[in-house]
């Protein structure tokens, strides 16, 4: 199974970095920075796979794909946002990394404001005036 390999990859490269790290920061850095950037590429035939399946489901469900893809870039930038601050904590750069972490809520706020328009437009449609 390729979790198995995923993982034994990133258990060595957490064993490499820890005994670099003594020696060479930057590189141990360097070796963890690459372990996330394999991972991902891993990752991202898996992540495609879901978008197309969601696809699918989205038009025999006769759902508009606009919320289903809002959703999927919300994931999306999640996800993002929570690697590149994790890499960069690793790097002993917290308040970067929380910076990141804001710039990941921002854009999932920006995002939702259509859906959550939406919402609002279909409560008050129920409610008589």
């Amino acid at each position: 199974m390729e979790i198995f390999q995923i993982v034994s990859f990133g258990m060595l490269a957490g064993i490499l970095a820890i005994i670099v790290k003594e020696q060479s920061p930057q590189i141990a850095f360097f070796i963890v920075l690459f372990t996330g950037i394999v991972i991902f590429l891993v990752l991202v035939d898996h992540i495609a796979e879901i978008f197309r399946l969601l696809a699918t489901l989205t038009t025999k469900a006769n759902i508009n794909f606009m919320y289903v893809e809002t959703i999927l870039k919300i994931i999306g930038i999640a996800y993002i946002a929570e690697f590149g601050a994790q890499i960069i904590r690793d790097a002993g750069m917290n308040s970067i990394a929380s910076k990141i972490e804001l710039a990941g809520k921002i854009f999932i706020l920006v995002l939702a404001i259509p859906i959550l328009t939406a919402v609002i437009e279909t409560i008050l449609n129920f409610i008589p005036v």
